[in-house]
């Protein structure tokens, strides 16, 4: 009786431990990674003065005024901007009714002098222009070089930055040059500045 119970207990005990080696190892974790992506838009802003108004009191010989704008960029952008600039249109002159000022005639590549009757512009240091201008109001003379304002058709670039932009500026000056044969009163036209993320 007792030979038969300790072989019952020795089987059950050899069924237990071949049941413990056969059982699967059960884990109570698992993981897994995501990766966040922020993405950050490119933003560009551009202010300008507004207005820029030039006085002028002629004489028979010509005089010369001149003015400044400002145009301010700011940009998020880490390649920076490209500043353009043209005329708002295909017409280049200041225009008052029937009368008007014609662009004048130098670029910005090779600026001159301002032609009597004629208006023009320029960025100190940019393509020809001079190092420096100032303002002038109604000089018998004057050697500051200009270029006319280019047509929509055919935009200057006026800056090429390569970098975030803050509150970045640019003094673009106009000059123009008439002479008493000029109806007075006031001679317009609008310029458009372009600021476009590189």
């Amino acid at each position: 009786m007792k030979t038969k119970s300790r072989q019952i207990i020795t089987a059950a005990v050899a069924v237990a431990v071949v049941g413990a080696v056969a059982s699967p190892v059960i884990t109570s974790a698992a993981t897994a990674n995501t990766t966040i992506n922020a993405v950050v838009g490119s933003t560009i802003t551009i202010t300008t003065s507004g207005t820029v108004t030039i006085n002028l009191t002629p004489t028979s010989g010509g005089v010369v005024s001149s003015a400044s704008d400002t145009v301010t960029v700011n940009t998020n952008n880490t390649a920076g901007y490209t500043l353009t600039f043209s005329d708002q249109d295909t017409t280049t002159t200041l225009v008052k009714g029937s009368d008007t000022i014609a662009a004048h005639a130098g670029t910005q590549a090779a600026p001159t002098a301002l032609a009597t009757n004629t208006w023009g512009y320029a960025v100190a240091g940019v393509g020809g222009f001079d190092p420096s201008y100032s303002a002038e109001t109604s000089a018998g003379s004057s050697t500051s070089t200009w270029a006319g304002v280019p047509s929509s058709a055919a935009p200057n670039t006026l800056k090429t930055t390569a970098a975030v932009a803050t509150n970045d500026v640019t003094t673009v000056w106009y000059g123009v040059k008439v002479d008493s044969s000029k109806p007075n009163g006031t001679y317009s036209d609008i310029v458009t500045y372009t600021a476009t993320t590189n």
